[in-house]
């Protein structure tokens, strides 16, 4: 049932998906649907949290700019799934529901950007950016050029999250060290 909610609200945003419609998907009644998730926002918001963007970030402390580049590489992996990008979509529309927007910012948007802004923290410690950075404007800049560059119609080469980090850490003040991604 979630994988068919899932499907469509990626699909066709929130306000076009349905009870009945999910049911027939999933090959079940509305009535074992609502069983479970006792409204359609009960049933988007389900499917928010089954979104796994979950990354640990143990290097930081130690390699910070590491610890970014695979942040930004599992950013990359995550968004690039079947349907993700229509999910971020959904959440931006005036028609979402605000219960389903308030779930997704809080289990997708928040850790990331609470990791982001941990990396940074790590790095301001240890010296190795300035210590006025502004996080703020850096988190946003970490994914917001990977949206920039979809909505532009360019895809983002496979080397993204090292230019990205490389372009996000000059800005905060850091000399980026010699970096190759990982195969």
């Amino acid at each position: 049932m979630l994988a068919a909610a899932r499907r469509q609200l990626s699909r066709d945003g929130y306000e076009a998906m349905s009870v009945a419609s999910v049911a027939e998907e999933a090959g079940t009644t509305r009535q074992a649907i609502y069983r479970r998730w006792p409204t359609k926002a009960d049933l988007a918001a389900a499917v928010v949290a089954t979104i796994d963007d979950d990354v640990a970030a143990e290097t930081a402390q130690a390699d910070p700019f590491a610890a970014l580049v695979a942040e930004l590489t599992d950013f990359a992996r995550g968004v690039s799934m079947p349907g993700r990008m229509s999910l971020v979509g959904a959440m931006l529309q005036e028609s979402a529901d605000p219960a389903v927007v308030t779930r997704y910012r809080a289990h997708v948007i928040a850790p990331r950007r609470a990791r982001l802004t941990a990396i940074f923290h790590d790095a301001q410690r240890l010296g190795l950016i300035d210590p006025d950075a502004d996080f703020t404007v850096a988190v946003t800049m970490c994914t917001g050029n990977w949206y920039g560059r979809a909505l532009a119609g360019d895809d983002p080469p496979p080397d993204w999250p090292v230019r990205a980090a490389t372009l996000v850490w000059r800005s905060v003040g850091g000399d980026p060290p010699p970096f190759t991604m990982p195969d």
